[in-house]
């Protein structure tokens, strides 16, 4: 019986591999057999899972049977990124514009981890490496949505003859913890907005805090996300209507659909406060400014408050709808959310089951 180590074998592990027939090992330390076959002047080394020689024989054929199928043409030296792409176009036609938006942008985010190399070379390794980087910089969530396209991409692959197994395939999802979301009350509100207006003394600040608290008041009331209400064009605003069309602008909406929503008494009474202090162009922005986040910080600060951000705001406008009544669905299409109102009822389902609690004491059989 021939001992010997297999190509690539790191001698400071010690791994002793026995040769007991063709193309077929078997590891000394635990037993386990493992198949040795080439093609196209590439080795496939490839654990059996099995102690038992019949059925380790069994499956080496079936690996035969699966390297064979292998392609040895050009095709068989495609990189990732040209596989990525055959991919993408081999899928577009079943799948929303946002969607594909979402992937390329996974794509791009997989350059630094896989660019360049032919797909067949591409390992379990690789994927570490990607999985071990990513997973400190990026939300469970988008790590997902990353991982469901890296095992398409290899599936993909994987169907069409240009790589053996999906490497992949057994890495294991992110566990996302849920985020716990901090809505100022109302009055709260008020006396931030009210702190913001403030001038600090110096020079231009008082309009400068007036441009701040318009934003957050603006945000408070519509439910618009902060790149959304910086992108709002008083043509957007349609007080016959008592309706305002959010866009995004250049960059779209979250779901890259605009959305129309019913303007509250007191976003009316904003915007018409507004568009009577300057004469407006159409194409004008309704918010001088993108962000509040300085002055907001610092009203918070004064206050002694926890720090709010500008999508806080946005949860607190999905707070008062509710309380006020309005049922989840409705509020969600008002977020622009896309699956039915699913997420605002896992965000926001205790306030619900509170009015619930409050609606069922007025239910009276006498």
């Amino acid at each position: 019986m021939q001992t010997q180590a297999l190509e690539g074998t790191k001698v400071s592990r010690k791994v002793t591999f026995h040769r007991v027939a063709k193309n077929l090992y078997r590891l000394e330390q635990s037993g386990g057999y493992y198949g040795l076959v080439k093609r196209g002047g590439k080795q496939f080394r490839r654990s059996l899972k099995t102690k038992d020689r019949k059925l380790a024989e069994r499956r080496l054929k079936d690996l035969y049977d699966q390297v064979g199928r292998l392609k040895t043409t050009e095709d068989a030296r495609l990189s990732f990124e040209e596989v990525a792409a055959r991919w993408m176009a081999a899928t577009g036609h079943t799948v929303k514009e946002s969607t594909m938006i979402r992937r390329r942008t996974c794509i791009a985010n997989f350059k630094p981890f896989f660019s360049g190399i032919p797909v067949r070379n591409i390992t379990s390794r690789h994927c570490e490496r990607w999985l071990t980087e990513r997973a400190t910089k990026i939300a469970p969530q988008t790590m997902a949505n990353e991982l469901n396209v890296l095992r398409a991409i290899f599936a993909y692959a994987v169907r069409r003859a240009l790589m053996l197994t999906n490497p992949a395939a057994d890495i294991k999802r992110r566990k996302a913890v849920k985020k716990t979301i901090t809505v100022p009350t109302r009055e709260q509100f008020r006396y931030l907005v009210a702190a913001i207006r403030e001038s600090d003394g110096r020079p231009g600040s008082q309009q400068k805090a007036k441009a701040g608290a318009d934003l957050v008041e603006l945000l408070a009331y519509s439910g618009c996300r902060i790149a959304e209400a910086g992108a709002l064009r008083w043509a957007d605003v349609d007080f016959d209507k008592n309706e305002l069309t959010i866009t995004g602008g250049d960059s779209g909406t979250k779901n890259y659909e605009s959305r129309s929503i019913p303007m509250a008494d007191a976003l009316r009474t904003l915007l018409g406060a507004l568009i009577k202090e300057r004469t407006v162009h159409p194409s004008a922005r309704v918010s001088p400014i993108n962000k509040a986040k300085t002055c907001l910080a610092s009203a918070c600060r004064r206050l002694g408050y926890t720090r709010f951000t500008h999508h806080d705001f946005r949860h607190l406008f999905a707070t008062t709808c509710i309380e006020s009544g309005v049922d989840i669905p409705t509020v969600s299409r008002w977020l622009g959310h896309k699956d039915g109102g699913a997420l605002a009822m896992r965000v926001y389902g205790h306030l619900r089951n509170e009015q619930n609690a409050l609606a069922i004491k007025k239910v009276a059989f006498a």
